[in-house]
C-alpha cells in the first residue's frame, strides 16, 4: 500500500519541486477524522512560515475542515526560546480546551548536496541511440570539471498528531518530503501543500478523495 501511494504521488507531482520519499501511517488507524486542526510550520523565516500556514489553511477550509495557523495561536514570545515538556503539555491541554483534535506539524530536518548531469542540447537525443551518440553525449566527463551541477535538497517532514479527548495523543501519519533546490519559494510552498493534501486524501486522513476541490483541482 505504501509503495502504491508513493508511485501515485510521484506520478501526480510531475515536475514539482517536492517529492515524497517516505510515508508512514499508524497501522491501527484506518480512517482519521478531525474537526479542528492546528497547522504548525516550524521556520525562522516569518514570511515563509506565514505563506505556508496560510496556503495550507485555505486547503483545509476548502474541504470544510476548520484549521488555525500557529501564528494565530502561539504567543509572540512562544517561539523565541526552547519550551519545556510541561509547557508543551500545557499547550496541548489548552488546545483541547479550545476543541482542537489534531496538530499538523511541518519542519525541515536536514539538507544534502547532490549532483546531476548538466543539461544541454544533447538531452534532445532519442533514447534509442547508438554507441556513437551515447559516447558523444557524455564525453565531457573526461575533461570538464563543471560537468555536474550541484544542487541542495532539503529534507522536510510533516506529521499528523491526534490530541483527541479520551484517546492517546499519538502519531497518526508522517511523510518525509524532499524539497529540490527551492529557487521559487512561492511555487515550492504550493507544491508542498498540494503533496500533503494528496497524500492525506489517499489514506483517508481528514480528507476524502470524493471531496476533491473543483477550483484548485487538488
Amino acid at each position: 500500500m505504501k509503495k502504491l501511494l508513493l508511485i501515485f504521488v510521484i506520478a501526480l507531482m510531475g515536475c514539482s519541486s517536492t517529492e515524497m520519499v517516505e510515508n508512514w501511517k499508524n497501522p491501527d488507524i484506518v480512517i482519521f477524522d478531525a474537526n479542528k486542526v492546528l497547522l504548525v510550520g516550524m521556520s525562522n523565516d516569518e514570511e515563509a512560515r506565514t505563506n505556508f500556514e496560510t496556503k495550507l489553511q485555505k486547503e483545509f477550509e476548502a474541504r470544510n475542515v476548520e484549521a488555525v495557523r500557529s501564528l494565530d495561536v502561539f504567543d509572540v514570545k512562544f517561539t523565541d526560546s526552547k519550551r519545556t515538556e510541561k509547557e508543551l503539555d500545557d499547550l496541548e491541554q489548552s488546545l483541547l480546551d479550545k476543541d482542537f483534535d489534531a496538530i499538523l506539524l511541518t519542519k525541515i530536518i536536514g539538507s544534502e548536496s547532490r549532483q546531476s548531469f548538466r543539461k544541454s542540447v544533447n538531452d534532445l537525443y532519442k533514447s534509442r541511440e547508438g554507441f556513437n551518440e551515447d559516447y558523444r553525449r557524455y564525453q565531457d566527463i573526461y575533461y570538464e570539471d563543471e560537468y555536474y551541477d550541484t544542487y541542495t535538497v532539503y529534507n522536510a517532514e510533516t506529521s499528523l498528531y491526534c490530541i483527541c479527548v479520551g484517546k492517546e495523543r499519538s502519531l497518526i501519519w508522517r511523510g518525509n518530503i524532499d524539497i529540490l533546490d527551492p529557487d521559487n519559494v512561492n511555487k515550492t510552498i504550493k507544491d508542498y501543500v498540494r503533496l500533503i493534501v494528496v497524500a492525506m486524501e489517499e489514506q483517508d486522513l481528514i480528507f476524502r478523495k470524493e471531496e476533491k476541490n473543483e477550483v484548485t483541482n487538488l
